[in-house]
């Protein structure tokens, strides 16, 4: 796979996480992928994985949406700044719902094999997205 087809995947994947399609999560992610998650001590894993990943953040937002902003693309990873954007309308990390919008920056490093993504390691700005739900003291 070249830098190009890894790109056009990174925008069928921001697809994927917008829609939480099953039939995108069986076709972009590969059955042995791993999910470094911030907070958790293992990685998750496959499709599944993922999808437990989107159905946690759509629990306490469930009108999140991610914009793919820029992505650095090299052999067989990607580099892909996203924003996260949302209303906080559920419980998220024990917090009530506060109706409050967030906008949220993530920074994420993908590995391609195959066509398919083997392994993300994410980082989304957790600390600014539980100060803008009220979680965390502003200073």
């Amino acid at each position: 796979m070249t830098s190009d087809n890894n790109k056009m995947l990174m925008h069928r994947f921001t697809e994927f996480i917008n829609t939480a399609s099953e039939k995108l999560a069986e076709e972009l992610i590969a059955s042995e992928a791993v999910f470094h998650v911030p907070g958790q001590d293992k990685p998750m894993q496959g499709p599944a994985g993922y999808l437990a990943i989107i159905r946690m953040m759509r629990g306490g937002f469930p009108d999140i949406q991610w914009t793919l902003e820029e992505m650095v693309a090299e052999e067989d990873k990607v580099a892909a700044r996203f924003t996260m954007r949302g209303t906080h309308q559920g419980t998220f990390f024990g917090f009530p719902p506060t109706t409050k919008p967030i906008v949220v920056k993530a920074m994420n490093f993908y590995r391609f094999s195959g066509g398919q993504i083997v392994e993300e390691h994410g980082q989304p700005d957790m600390l600014g997205l539980l100060t803008q739900i009220g979680a965390m003291p502003t200073a």
